[in-house]
């Protein structure tokens, strides 16, 4: 099994490219990982709902390209199906019991996901009701990753 993370925008804060690096080298001693960033889009402030879709198209366009027949997508959603740690170790699971050769994670950009990333996703799942930054989630994810790789 391998471990794609696939997600819109840089991390400029230095605590969070710390956290990130940290856990990334904590998963690889067991499970290969590799982080595929993509640049958001430019967008100004009080964007219209039209705009805003036109901005999660833009973004979801560069996503899908990276985004392989191969792969076993996972979406991270709001309104994803809520996980505790347990569910998490059971989604992966059961991701990796396909005939996918790569599970792939899904963090979309400030606005979220494009409706043609939601129907690209095998499975969406959410952390939390509460909503995180983008770059925040990333650091939540590889962090919940390296907790669980013993038990895949």
């Amino acid at each position: 099994m391998e471990i794609v993370i696939v997600c819109v925008g840089k991390i400029k804060e230095k605590y969070l490219v710390t956290g990130i690096e940290h856990y990334i080298r904590e998963i690889k001693k067991t499970i290969p990982v590799s982080i595929i960033q993509m640049d958001d889009e430019k967008a100004p402030e009080n964007l219209s709902v039209a705009m805003e879709e036109q901005v999660k198209d833009h973004e979801g366009e560069k996503l899908l390209r990276v985004i392989k027949d191969d792969m076993y997508v996972i979406t991270l959603e709001i309104l994803g199906k809520e996980v505790t740690t347990d569910a998490f170790i059971k989604v992966i699971k059961k991701a990796g019991q396909t005939n996918k050769d790569r599970i792939c994670f899904v963090i979309g950009g400030s606005l979220g996901l494009s409706e043609a990333v939601l129907k690209r996703s095998n499975t969406a799942i959410s952390f939390s009701k509460m909503t995180f930054p983008h770059q925040l989630m990333r650091l939540i994810l590889v962090q919940k990753i390296a907790e669980i790789r013993d038990y895949l």
